[in-house]
């Protein structure tokens, strides 16, 4: 704790305030969303399919749109986008807790997800910039306090569900207003760099991304990591449901812990551990390793056994966890550094886009994988065919390391001029 606080304290104010935002817009989430379908259900009464649709409408207005949040971002300054994400989202989440019919519930839910849109991007290219050429510490403190809301963000709002879902509603949503204000206060105003994106056409800003071939393999290369990092939320849960039955909830909400834990304990300890043995793509390329070896103790353990599978579970977590750990600060480093300091929000915006629609194709496919698995007794095919997705990632990403295509075009992104 002594070791974070410290390394919070050598950032910049602007840096620490987007910390302090994205720990408060992940517990605000955290507390809302895993329990919006039961509410759904439940107390509304709505069949599973307009469920679905709701659930639905709100990723898709997020991974879809995130492209459209970071044009906004190197078009008009990373404050506004950030603050009106926020402030939609205060709506959003209101909304949810007060609205009964189908189309109000589909469009409160679609203003949650374009705020996600609109302030992620934002929010990542102006933590990089203010960083300077601290990004990978930087992105790894980041991470702790994404971890940290993540953790204690379902706890409060169990808690909280005490007394009623709409107050659950109208905490997360006074939480992303609070988050309005202090980005107004404590944000610095920020112009795009001269002659920028802000004079450049839209169209003209996706062509120089979509032209920036080094970015576009290596988003392709990382859709992997995504894939397997969402496991945590498919197959682990569904597995320890099948193996364990009742069992399976109380194992599968662990493993959500143990998570978060390793991500809020561990990370600043394996980003420095990393930084002072590896250079950035060997360290992309060992966390990819260790994220696919991740899923190998389950394919070595019988499905039926009570005792190992909540083992196998654990260490597939642990090693999972820590991997995406050393892989993500310099994931998102090396995403500024491709973008040459240019346009940087749109970059993570399209990369965001990508990984979004690479998610969804691999959870069918891990899905189909399970289906057929759970037919034929046969899970084996399913772990090895993850623990080979992330050998797969490890493979590409070396061989653009050593092609050339990972060399900083920059040091660190250009400076945006105060307004």
């Amino acid at each position: 704790m002594k070791r974070l606080w410290q390394q919070i304290r050598s950032f910049p104010p602007a840096v620490r305030v987007l910390m302090a935002n994205q720990f408060g817009i992940n517990l605000a989430f955290y507390m809302l969303m895993p329990y919006l379908a039961a509410h759904l259900s439940g107390e509304l009464g709505l069949a599973a399919w307009a469920v679905g649709l709701v659930l639905g409408v709100r990723n898709f207005s997020q991974q879809g749109m995130f492209l459209i949040g970071g044009t906004i971002a190197d078009r008009f300054g990373y404050k506004a986008p950030i603050m009106a994400g926020c402030l939609l989202r205060t709506l959003g989440f209101a909304l949810l807790g007060w609205v009964d019919s189908l189309p109000a519930l589909v469009a409160a839910s679609a203003a949650t997800g374009f705020a996600g849109a609109l302030f992620n991007p934002a929010v990542r290219a102006c933590l990089a910039v203010e960083a300077g050429d601290r990004r990978v510490d930087a992105f790894a403190t980041f991470n702790v306090y994404y971890q940290a809301g993540m953790l204690l963000g379902p706890v409060v709002g169990l808690v909280l569900l005490a007394a009623d879902f709409r107050f659950v509603c109208v905490v997360a949503a006074a939480v992303f207003c609070a988050l309005t204000l202090l980005q107004w206060r404590a944000l610095p105003a920020r112009h795009v760099e001269p002659g920028g994106a802000g004079r450049d056409r839209v169209l003209t800003q996706w062509r120089t991304v979509v032209a920036n071939r080094p970015f576009l393999l290596f988003a392709t290369a990382m859709i992997g990591s995504n894939v397997l990092t969402f496991q945590i939320y498919l197959a682990l849960p569904l597995t320890a449901a099948h193996a364990l039955g009742a069992r399976g909830t109380t194992v599968t909400s662990g493993l959500f812990v143990v998570s978060a834990a390793v991500a809020v304990a561990g990370q600043l300890r394996l980003t420095s551990w990393a930084k002072a043995r590896w250079e950035p793509a060997e360290a992309l390329v060992r966390g990819l390793v260790a994220m696919g070896l991740a899923f190998l103790p389950l394919a070595l353990t019988p499905q039926g056994s009570p005792v190992g599978v909540p083992a196998a579970l654990f260490v597939a977590v642990v090693l999972l966890s820590a991997g995406a750990a050393v892989t993500y600060p310099f994931e998102m480093d090396t995403v500024v550094a491709l973008s040459g300091g240019r346009l940087v929000a749109t970059h993570y915006g399209l990369y965001s886009t990508v990984s979004g629609l690479g998610i969804t194709l691999g959870n069918l496919v891990t899905g189909a994988l399970l289906d057929f698995a759970t037919r034929h007794d046969a899970f084996w095919l399913t772990w090895a065919a993850l623990t080979g997705t992330g050998f797969v990632c490890a493979a590409a990403v070396s061989g653009l390391a050593r092609a050339g295509h990972l060399a900083r075009r920059l040091p660190q992104p250009l400076p945006a001029q105060h307004a």
